[in-house]
């Protein structure tokens, strides 16, 4: 689908849709909890979906889903199936795999899209230490497994993905280690969804502790948490709400409502960049207001929050001078080669910029140009170039804008609410 996006002002009232990163964990914890969950305002993205599948595959049941809350029912890792697929979910891919090799059954993950080129060949070292079979897979999806996976204390790489992490963590938790686990972590990236694992994890009752995030401390369950119902209600996504705050401070003004700023959200670090560049920002009741001013060039550590890259490219090329982005090395495996997308786009949109050694070097302040932007089929790049056309000269082609629906279903939706004008054409 190609979408075209109109240069304009925007102006709204919107709400943050649900975090995809929290959904996806709490489907994980619910699965790994032997009771009842009552998870309120789940996302419906397509890697929320995914998850959703993907723990009835490994035998939770989904007893309602009213719109407003879905309750799941579990009495842990029964596969119901013998082949889960994730979709193009990175997340899903990295949290299942440990979860699913928890059972004695064969059980084949799979994927579609980009999932299927980006590396799971950790997990390929390292299963096998913990009594799991695992195909020779040349570090991709599909990959084959036979468990039960069996904790002991090992190492763990963190350096590519803190998910890998993530999905170990689920599965040890589920096993219930005596008396005390320990994972020892080198490089930990983005330590801030970490702390969203063990917060999930804490709500379903299990104890992780850790020392400076290098190495993490695996307690016994809570035996009491068994058999009670679970009740979680997901936040607001900083991922997400940060295409609309960044199309607030360039082109207009926008209200956001539903963000938590508790520090669970890496992507939450935008509001500090906002204020450091000179857009009007306020803060209440989890309600975040942006409005456009004189914007000036800013520095910016995104390793720990690397999903902002593409939108804090398009603040860049408005703000006025030079300013400087680290962590391109995040950006090579993700649903496109982030740092050629990105790069593409700043060219397309006639923004001059260069790549210093792990930094985007973007000097922005003059007008965007109307111009064509091919996505990739990556959802981050399509919003991110949606946001960009509103300060264009002309209009701008969205290529692959469906690729929205991988994790903002409603983005274009929400645009127009706010005043933008999109057309598309299939």
């Amino acid at each position: 689908m190609k979408a075209t996006i109109e240069p304009g002002i925007i102006s709204g009232n919107i709400s943050a849709p649900p975090s995809k990163s929290m959904t996806q964990r709490v489907y994980a914890g619910a699965l790994i909890h032997k009771g009842s969950t009552i998870i309120h305002s789940a996302g419906n993205s397509e890697d929320e979906l995914a998850a959703l599948d993907i723990i009835q595959q490994l035998g939770a049941k989904v007893i309602a889903d009213s719109g407003g809350f879905i309750e799941i029912e579990s009495n842990g890792v029964i596969p119901v199936s013998d082949t889960i697929n994730c979709g193009e979910s990175g997340l899903a891919a990295r949290l299942f795999i440990p979860i699913a090799a928890l059972s004695n059954t064969p059980i084949t993950i799979t994927g579609t899209g980009s999932l299927l080129n980006r590396p799971m060949g950790l997990y390929a070292g390292l299963l096998p230490e913990l009594n799991v079979t695992i195909s020779n897979t040349g570090g991709h999806l599909p990959v084959h497994i036979k468990g039960p996976l069996n904790p002991v204390d090992i190492a763990i790489d963190g350096s590519d993905s803190s998910q890998f992490l993530s999905g170990i963590l689920f599965a040890f938790c589920y096993a219930q280690p005596q008396p005390l686990i320990t994972i020892k972590v080198h490089e930990l990236k983005s330590k801030p969804y970490i702390d969203m694992t063990l917060d999930v994890l804490k709500k379903f009752g299990h104890s992780v502790s850790h020392n400076d995030y290098t190495e993490f401390y695996l307690h016994s369950a809570s035996q009491e948490i068994d058999d009670k119902v679970i009740d979680i209600t997901i936040d607001g996504d900083w991922s997400s709400a940060a295409f609309f705050l960044v199309a607030g401070a360039i082109a207009g003004g926008v209200v956001v409502s539903g963000l938590t700023d508790n520090q669970l959200q890496a992507d939450s670090a935008l509001l500090a960049v906002l204020k450091e560049v000179g857009a009007e920002v306020s803060v209440t009741d989890n309600i975040v207001t942006v409005r456009k001013d004189r914007l000036f060039a800013f520095e910016f550590d995104a390793t720990d929050c690397p999903d902002l890259f593409p939108v804090l490219a398009i603040l860049a090329a408005c703000c006025k001078g030079e300013s400087y982005i680290k962590g391109v090395h995040r950006l090579f495996s993700k649903e496109s080669n982030r740092a050629e997308s990105i790069s593409e786009m700043l060219e397309n949109f006639g923004v001059s910029f260069s790549l210093e050694d792990d930094s985007f070097v973007i000097t922005g302040g003059r007008q965007l140009r109307g111009t064509v932007i091919d996505s990739y089929h990556d959802h981050r790049i399509a919003m991110a170039a949606s946001i960009g056309a509103l300060k264009a000269n002309g209009p701008v082609d969205i290529l692959g804008a469906e690729a929205v629906s991988k994790s903002y279903p409603e983005f274009f939706k929400t645009l127009a609410v706010c005043g933008g004008k999109c057309n598309f054409i299939d």
